[in-house]
């Protein structure tokens, strides 16, 4: 489905920093479709396994519990890039031009702070998981077949720390536009009819 917002690029630094940064973060949304996939296969290994043979997967849900970070957190840097959060827009929504950066800059500046404090918890929570010195590197493990906990623990601190790069080019584009009136690499509210017009775009391509 088309995005409801539009991205403009220029030639500036911020746009050419954007466009880096895009890619980190549409790999990483790659390896969380890969992880979705992955739990597909594995359930219907699990399944086939005790259906036909009396043997499941062994662990089947210590590897979803492995899988969740990257499915929950590793797409979410690409997905404010592109303005795909759930958000309510009512009142936003009317505003135009600098009021409408400026409202941006405000929200994003206190997502940005709530994000480094995540950042912040998580890694102690990785640091507390990790440890050379441990089998596996590991002072926990999952339940049934001991799969080690700090990789998915580690998956929250370096998704959300992407995600506190992005906010940090969108406070600066925000703030770009509340001075000169006009951004890039910030996702711009589109109309109805545009939306309507991105998605049938899309559908031509795919054909």
């Amino acid at each position: 489905m088309a995005s409801a917002s539009l991205v403009l690029e220029d030639d500036s630094t911020l746009s050419k920093l954007d466009l880096l940064l895009i890619k980190l973060e549409q790999f990483m949304a790659l390896l969380s479709g890969l992880a979705v996939f992955s739990l597909m296969l594995l359930a219907v290994y699990s399944v086939s396994g005790r259906n036909f043979a009396n043997a499941p997967l062994p662990g089947y849900v210590d590897w979803i519990e492995q899988a969740m970070p990257l499915i929950s957190f590793m797409g979410v840097s690409y997905v404010m890039r592109e303005g795909a959060h759930i958000r309510m827009d009512i009142l936003v929504g009317q505003l135009r031009g600098r009021a409408l950066y400026l409202a941006e800059l405000i929200t994003t500046c206190a997502v940005l702070i709530l994000m480094i404090l995540l950042v912040w918890g998580t890694w102690a929570h990785f640091q507390r998981s990790f440890d050379f010195g441990a089998p596996m590197w590991s002072r926990d493990s999952s339940m049934d077949i001991a799969l080690p906990l700090w990789p998915a623990k580690l998956l929250a601190p370096v998704a959300f720390f992407v995600l506190c790069l992005r906010l940090c080019l969108q406070v600066w584009a925000y703030g770009r536009g509340v001075l000169t009136g006009q951004t890039v690499a910030v996702p711009l509210i589109a109309d109805a009819a545009k939306q309507a017009q991105m998605e049938a775009d899309q559908l031509k391509e795919q054909s």
